[in-house]
């Protein structure tokens, strides 16, 4: 309960097959995901590490850990919160799941969407309770664990995450929030996210990443599978702010049947270095996606940040808006890549990338690829990497304003487009205090 003092399960530095059994059976797995865990450990071994364009990770720790999971307090009630989380938290929330380091801490879904079927639970009871419609998508369709080294360790690791269902033809009016705290050192976070919107549902999910420490000794390994079955419509919007010290992995994929769209809305704020993966299949006809993202990098925090929409789907419509701000030696590569599959006629694949860098020594790359194998459809594409411009700063200051303030509104301009789209206000407010932190 909260107050507890927090107990970590010690673990080798590399997990073998009885520990990841041990683990296993701990959680009361089905003998079916404890053997998909022993497989995928077993597949880390030969598979390579992916390969992001223009950065070299095989340097990068994503093996070693001090532990594998850490037993943290839970809560009775949003009032039990700390106080830096409640500020992106309503209350009176009643759709919500928290996450303390790896332990399930608090859960509530309001009396008329569980009488309605939805599912909001942990992934852990999800296994155990919805086995066969956990089992229908989960590494199925949109992340499988054996295309690379970093897939299948998710899959072998996997010590926390959380499971949304949406029946068919029911409409959730307000945001289902997620919340994942972090608040150990030790603690390394392999969340695996699923969330699932049935024939013409529609939900909005916000998740937040909140690390409350300075430093970590962990790895993220995050993976997020989200699909839109035929005419339904998701929301998925994030806040990620991870502590220094992690080695971060974020694979957050969308499939997107007929009729349907998925829309994303997410801040990269970690000041750990990342390889961020999002990427949408538009495999329906008619299907939407739209992504938009923002990034802030500092100190020498290396990141890359690979955003891909693939259509399949005739008439299908894809866009991708990035924007980042560098500063100190902190680098980043943005690679935009809008792919037309044969056959998907009328596509139209959107893209623009911007980086601005507010030191010398910053380093960013806007890399926007358009892949066309098929006549009948429109694309285009727009990226630019430069400094403040100076008739901007120049126009605020002649209004009365320091070079400093005229900066930092720039700055905040320029990555409104994604800040203001977040469909929660505490959310929304987390992310401008982020920012503001970040660049100040």
């Amino acid at each position: 309960m909260e107050g507890e003092t927090n107990v970590t399960v010690e673990t080798n530095i590399k997990m073998t097959e009885q520990d990841v059994r041990s683990f296993s059976a701990s959680k009361r797995e089905p003998e079916e995901f404890t053997n998909l865990r022993i497989q995928a450990l077993a597949a880390a071994e030969a598979l390579p590490l992916p390969k992001p364009d223009k950065t070299k990770i095989d340097k990068w720790n994503f093996t070693e850990f001090p532990v594998h999971a850490v037993e943290s307090s839970t809560y009775s009630s949003l009032e039990e919160l700390p106080e830096e989380v409640k500020s992106v938290v309503d209350l009176k929330q009643k759709n919500i799941y928290i996450q303390h380091n790896n332990t399930p801490a608090y859960s509530a879904l309001s009396e008329d969407l569980k009488a309605k079927g939805v599912i909001l639970t942990d992934i852990f009871t999800a296994i155990r309770e919805h086995s066969d419609l956990v089992g229908k998508y989960f590494m199925k369709e949109a992340v499988r664990a054996e295309e690379h080294k970093l897939t299948s360790l998710h899959a072998a690791l996997l010590n926390g995450g959380v499971f949304l269902y949406v029946p068919k033809n029911v409409e959730i009016e307000e945001p289902v929030q997620v919340v994942f705290i972090h608040d150990d050192e030790q603690a390394s976070l392999f969340n695996h996210v699923l969330v699932v919107a049935d024939t013409s549902s529609k939900v909005t999910y916000v998740e937040n990443y909140f690390s409350t420490i300075p430093h970590s000794n962990g790895l993220a390994n995050i993976v997020s599978e989200v699909i839109a079955e035929d005419n339904a419509s998701i929301t998925y919007g994030a806040v990620d702010v991870l502590a220094e010290g992690f080695t971060t992995y974020v694979n957050r994929r969308g499939i997107a049947k007929r009729d349907a769209r998925i829309e994303w809305a997410i801040g990269m704020m970690n000041d750990s270095d990342t390889i961020s993966e999002n990427t949408t299949h538009l495999i329906g006809d008619n299907s939407i996606g739209d992504t938009k993202m923002v990034v802030v990098g500092r100190g020498t925090q290396k990141q890359n940040f690979t955003t891909q929409v693939i259509h399949w789907g005739k008439n299908s419509d894809g866009q991708i808006l990035k924007h980042g701000v560098m500063k100190d030696s902190a680098s980043s590569i943005f690679n935009g890549i809008g792919k037309i599959e044969h056959g998907a006629t009328k596509a139209n694949a959107e893209q623009e990338s911007r980086v601005l860098m507010l030191s010398p020594q910053a380093r960013g790359d806007a890399n926007p690829i358009l892949l066309i194998d098929e006549d009948d459809v429109t694309a285009g594409h727009a990226a630019s990497v430069g400094r403040v411009d100076p008739l901007q700063l120049y126009y605020l200051m002649s209004r009365g304003i320091t070079k400093q303030e005229a900066e930092r509104l720039v700055i905040h301009g320029f990555l409104a487009p994604v800040v203001n789209v977040l469909p929660i206000e505490g959310v929304k407010k987390q992310l401008t205090e982020v920012i503001e932190r970040k660049v100040r």
